[in-house]
Order: C-alpha cells, then structure tokens, then sequence
C-alpha cells in the first residue's frame, strides 16, 4: 500500500468517526466535505484536528481550503508529510 493509499485510508477513518451515518464508499473525491456529508463548520473543525492529531501535520486555517475535498486533503497531507511515515489503519 502506499503513502497516499495510507493517508486515503485515515482521511476516510477520521470523517467516518465524525460523520458515521455518512457513506464514505461513494464520496466524490473532488466534492467539498461540507456539502457531501453536510457537516457545519465546527464539524469541519473536528475533521481537521482529528487529521493533525493522527498525522502530527498543524494544519493552519489559511490551508483549510485546501482540505476541503477528499483529493485535496491526501495531496496536502502527502506533500506535508513527504519522507515521513503514514501509519497504515489498524
């Protein structure tokens, strides 16, 4: 499995402990979070400090844009996280 497979993998664990009715197995990769799971800004906020707690990458909310999407959100994390280690889930 490789990094952005890992990074997939946790992005869609961490919204699935914050939206778990949601059906993440037909998310729409280039689709805002917000809209998809219709998640209100403080959910986003949780979404958002769930990834930095599981990666240990600080996301500064001038980025948030750029987590929005599920595509988005792994190249952010794969670009910040480059030659570090992504944990698989487990």
């Amino acid at each position: 499995m490789s990094d952005t497979d890992n990074i997939r993998t946790l992005v869609l664990r961490v919204l699935g402990e914050i939206a778990p009715e949601a059906s993440l197995g037909t998310l729409n990769a280039t689709a805002r979070f917000q809209e998809q799971l219709d998640l209100d800004s403080m959910d986003f906020l949780n979404v958002v400090s769930g990834l930095s707690e599981a990666t240990g990458v600080d996301i500064p909310e001038r980025d948030y844009p750029k987590v929005a999407t599920l595509d988005g959100c792994v190249a952010y994390l794969a670009s910040r996280l480059a030659g570090a280690v992504v944990p698989a889930e487990g």
